[in-house]
């Protein structure tokens, strides 16, 4: 079994070897890697969820190339390195089944279980001995305090406490537990208050003829019970007292001594024992895990103050909540022999006012046979009542669909015998000491098992689309199926394609008595019939919310929208998650359930948002070229090119809130809080790439749905295109930029044109297609020259050079370029004089590599007098190429590397990857083949994480040739083949070519390839 683990979880992370040892990781943001990645085997974790596993939410600015580096390094202390792979938005690491020791424990526990439940005492005993063999210490040892706080940790613990049980239980069975006693007693002595470990040492003791000793340990366990909790030993601790007092000393304990039920000592109530819960719900499916910590939390009794344990179920409507309740109390309900209490309180029933607390208390007495003229009057005094009838019971009540804590709190019993389970779309937050269950969706496999079981019909699996159409919903799910088995000609597919339907979902999600709308309803409805200002606040926010209709939201975009200040929007998006309309899926980012999204859609729709789709739409790109802006200031050093790219952004802002777009009029709040609601505040630069993070997939929505036709847009765009190319975003850039273009055409915006076609220009060069950048950059020029922006036009012409370079056209590109020099003479710009060197050293690197250092050097002389990152980035990475080309790779390894090393205060993925390019070729030259390889599969992750197939195929090239020359020939042609196939079509014609050579000589069985 141990030679089968590759990764462990109990005790400090580790990577097991080959021969089944456990090898700690030694650096703990690797430990915290790990850890992140094993707390979900199989799955993709989030760039953004590692970064908050590794630096606990305050990431520095060069956490995610440092990021990269700690992968690189897992990578290396893994049996197969292709475990982890970048797969966006994150990384996935590669389990299989019984390689991560918390799956094989939880295995062997719930083997071991079911063996115990058989009486299968050998089973048992290797089962929980195996599992116990696997636990190396303390859960996620040696991780920060807030992940080594994981709810995972007291899970194991209490399941490793479960298994040491059923081992004694097994060994006691077999009549091999002689020597358990000193292992007993540091249990005892270490958890005096579980009467497991009691139980089971009175018995072994008794057996070793003890009889004294047995008795004691029953005495101290009564004492201590009685004294701190009030309560006596349970059933199976008084059938070993029995035992010790009535058997034999040295007997056989009898096998069921330690399941026998608990039986109750306490006095019933005067009425006929309550047994009030509805039919348990049929066909209940999943939810395995929170059944046991639901039921294990009801059953385990009061806490040490004597109350009862409450357990609030929460989520949103139709997920499932009072289903799962009563599914629990009616497994429960031998542990509640006086009876089993249900009311439902109404908090969200379509059509049905909630039941006040004294409502709910006057049919809890008359339930517990208090006549109504002997219920006391004053609430207070009937709250008491209740909990004294209850006090010497052992109850469960399940308080059902509760709308808030001051409804439940009266109708909460005392004893510590009793347990309640609450259900409500709130969490109830302010219930305290409550266990709290939020509910989410059922998982696909879950999904399609309940749509089988209801419909009758065969075959619907996991992939099916009913079980996204109907969001995974138990209520939605049953509907669906209910519809199917109410009509036989009805496919599963032709519902599907009904349901698909534009804007017909909620409609077909209603059945009988059934429906989705109506349940969501209740909370909407409620939300506008309050007069609290969150609540209305709320009821609008859903409404703009569904107009936008964006994958997340934030707070300041909702104070925009809304015309408020960001502590009432804060507050609304509150009131939504605590009535389940909106999910709040990570720290201040909150989305809807898709069926919420419908019907958030049709509250727009019947305008419960005051304004229509296209005021709040563009009330949202306002907002995004604000915050863009001030991202722009943050990213992009002061000069020439910054000015150049904020060129009538403020003008055109001002224009857009003139207009009124925005907050303090048109329906965008009342006005009392004015044009500052959702103001933008100035960023760091830490603080602009992380808005970028957050929001690029709103930005991304909100412009393809609505950009085309607004002015905002080009503004919008080129305020985020720093961010885009700093971040080696190239699909995102391209798709807005073209986007850009169309919007300014549209709204007769010839510098936003100018500038979206000049960006675009940069987007196709940097992807390999020097032919189409060239064509998009005279179009530009074309628009500079009649706008006579002079310094717009110098970039232009030191593109256009650029690009004929790279297209061959030498003595174009240099005449392009001396042109270009020119005109930075004349505007006096002395970065503008850096770039047009550099080009210039680029064109002269084919003919003369030397004068091209020279050209490089005198760039590079600029970027530091100036103090810009940038250039002096780019120059030494452009003078180790020209060494390259001189063939002296060891020198330009030392300029690739301090460009790398001013790469992280001067982030910029195409300088970057450029970079790293060069630093595979040097070393791959300099024969250090393994560095190489390592740096060619780092360079390799990069690129796909960005989505960057030019800069991939070119990796793919350089580690074919590493590949090869290792002797490793049908993964070298692999990847030549990869590369080709990324290439093919671009202007790395070169590459191509020879490409095309190693394929074509691969096919002749032609010796080594040349080292191009």
């Amino acid at each position: 079994m141990r030679s089968e683990l590759r990764f462990g979880l109990l005790g400090a992370p580790a990577v097991y070897d080959a021969d089944g040892e456990p090898q700690p990781v030694q650096s703990a943001k690797g430990r915290a890697l790990l850890a992140a990645l094993l707390l979900e085997p199989g799955r993709v974790v989030s760039v953004d969820a590692l970064k908050d596993a590794l630096w606990g939410g305050h990431p520095p600015a060069s956490a995610h190339a440092s990021l990269q580096n700690h992968v690189t390094r897992l990578r290396r202390l893994l049996d197969d390195p292709d475990r982890l792979r970048a797969v966006p938005p994150g990384y996935r690491l590669r389990v299989g089944e019984g390689e991560l020791d918390v799956r094989v424990f939880e295995q062997l526990v719930s083997r071991a279980r079911a063996a115990h439940a058989e009486r299968d005492w050998d089973a048992c005993a290797d089962a929980a001995a195996d599992a116990l063999a696997l636990w190396r210490g303390t859960p996620l040892d040696g991780l920060p305090p807030d992940a080594a706080g994981h709810a995972l940790v007291p899970r194991l613990e209490e399941a490793r406490l479960l298994a040491l049980e059923l081992r004694y239980d097994a060994e006691i069975g077999l009549g091999s537990g002689g020597g358990l006693v000193p292992e007993l007693a540091e249990l005892v002595a270490e958890y005096p208050l579980r009467e497991a470990f009691h139980r089971q040492l009175m018995l072994v003791l008794h057996r070793a003829g003890r009889q004294a000793e047995a008795l004691a340990v029953h005495r101290e366990l009564r004492r201590r019970l009685v004294e701190e909790l009030g309560v006596e030993p349970g059933a199976a601790v008084r059938e070993a007292h029995r035992v010790v007092l009535q058997e034999p000393m040295g007997s056989t304990a009898p096998e069921d001594a330690e399941s026998e039920p608990a039986e109750t000592d306490a006095p019933a109530v005067t009425a006929p024992a309550p047994a009030q819960l509805p039919p348990s719900p049929p066909h209940f499916t999943g939810r395995t895990d929170v059944t046991y910590a639901l039921s294990r939390l009801l059953a385990g009794g009061g806490d040490e103050e004597g109350t009862s344990p409450v357990a609030v179920v929460s989520g949103m409507a139709g997920v499932g909540k009072s289903a799962l309740a009563l599914h629990v109390a009616h497994g429960l309900r031998e542990r509640f022999p006086d009876g089993q209490l249900y009311v439902n309180l109404h908090g969200a029933t379509p059509g049905m006012t909630p039941l006040t607390p004294d409502q709910a208390l006057a049919a809890l007495l008359r339930d517990l046979g208090v006549e109504p003229q002997r219920s006391p009057q004053h609430p207070d005094a009937a709250s008491a009542l209740l909990r004294s009838l209850l006090a010497p019971t052992r109850t469960l009540m399940v308080l059902d669909d509760a709308a808030t804590a001051a409804q439940v709190r009266p109708l909460l019993p005392a004893g510590s015998g009793c347990a309640v389970i609450v259900t409500s779309r709130s969490p109830l937050a302010a219930l305290d000491g409550a266990g709290r269950f939020p509910l989410e969706p059922l998982s696909g496999r879950d999904s399609a098992a309940l749509l089988r079981a209801v419909s009758g019909r065969a075959g619907l699996e996991a992939g099916h689309p009913l079980v996204e159409l109907a969001g995974r919903l138990p209520l939605a799910l049953r509907i669906v199926a209910a519809r199917l088995a109410a009509r036989r000609a009805l496919t599963p597919d032709a519902l599907a394609e009904l349901l698909t339907a534009s804007d017909g979902r909620l409609h077909h999600l209603e059945h009988d008595d059934l429906s989705v709308r109506r349940s969501l309803a209740v909370a909407l409805d409620a939300l506008c019939g309050s007069e609290r200002e969150a609540d209305q606040d709320a009821a609008v926010a859903l409404a703009r919310i569904g107009a936008l209709d964006l994958p997340t939201y934030g707070v300041p975009l909702l104070a925009r929208l809304l015309g408020v200040a960001e502590r009432r929007a804060e507050a609304a998006l509150d009131r939504l998650v605590d009535v389940a309309l909106l999910d709040e899926t990570a720290y201040g980012r909150y989305a809807p359930h898709d069926l919420v999204r419908d019907f958030a859609r049709e509250a727009a729709r019947q305008n419960r948002c005051g304004v229509t789709a296209e005021e709040v739409a563009e009330s949202a790109l306002h907002w995004y070229a604000e915050s863009a802006l001030q991202s722009l200031l943050a990213i992009m050093p002061e000069g020439l090119d910054r000015d150049d790219r904020m060129r009538g952004v403020a003008e055109r802002l001002s224009a857009g809130r003139a207009k009124g777009i925005g907050g303090g009029s048109k329906g965008f709040g009342d006005g009392s809080e004015g044009a500052a609601a959702g103001a933008v505040p100035a960023m760091s630069t830490d603080q602009a790439f992380a808005w970028g993070d957050t929001e690029l997939a709103n930005v991304i929505a909100v412009a393809d749905r609505y950009g085309r036709s607004s002015a905002l847009l080009p503004v919008l765009v080129r305020c985020i295109f720093s961010y885009l190319k700093r971040r080696g975003r190239l699909a995102e850039a391209d798709l807005l930029t073209r986007l850009a273009v169309t919007a300014a055409r549209r709204s007769g915006d010839r510098d936003g044109e100018a500038q979206a076609l000049t960006d675009l220009a940069g987007l196709n060069y940097v992807s390999g297609r020097s032919g189409a950048a060239l064509e998009r950059i005279d179009e530009a020029l074309v628009l500079w020259r009649e706008l006579g922006h002079v310094s717009c036009v110098h970039r232009g012409v030191i593109n256009r050079g650029l690009l004929l370079e790279a297209l061959g056209r030498y003595e174009e590109a240099a005449d392009a370029l001396r042109q270009s020099m020119e005109l930075a003479k004349s505007l006096d710009d002395p970065l503008s004089e850096a770039f047009a060197l550099s080009n210039l050293g680029n064109i002269y690197e084919h003919t003369d590599a030397r004068a091209a250092i020279d050209c490089h050097r005198r760039s590079l002389e600029i970027g530091e007098a100036e103090g810009h990152d940038g250039v002096r980035q780019e120059a030494h990475c452009d003078i180790g190429y020209s060494y390259l080309a001189l063939g002296e790779p060891a020198t330009a390894l030392t300029h690739f590397e301090e460009s790398l090393r001013i790469h992280d205060e001067a982030e910029d993925w195409h300088n970057e990857s450029r970079v790293r390019l060069g630093m595979v070729r040097a070393l791959r030259e300099l024969s250090r083949t393994c560095d190489a390889a390592r740096e060619c599969d780092d360079l390799l992750d990069r690129a796909e994480a960005r989505a960057d197939d030019h800069r991939a195929g070119l990796a793919r090239h350089q580690r074919g040739l590493l590949l090869y020359a290792d002797g490793h020939v049908e993964e070298a042609y692999a990847q030549w083949e990869a590369a080709l196939a990324a290439l093919d079509g671009t202007d790395s014609s070169e590459v191509v070519g020879e490409l095309k050579g190693l394929l074509a000589e691969g096919l002749q069985g032609s010796a080594m390839p040349q080292q191009g």
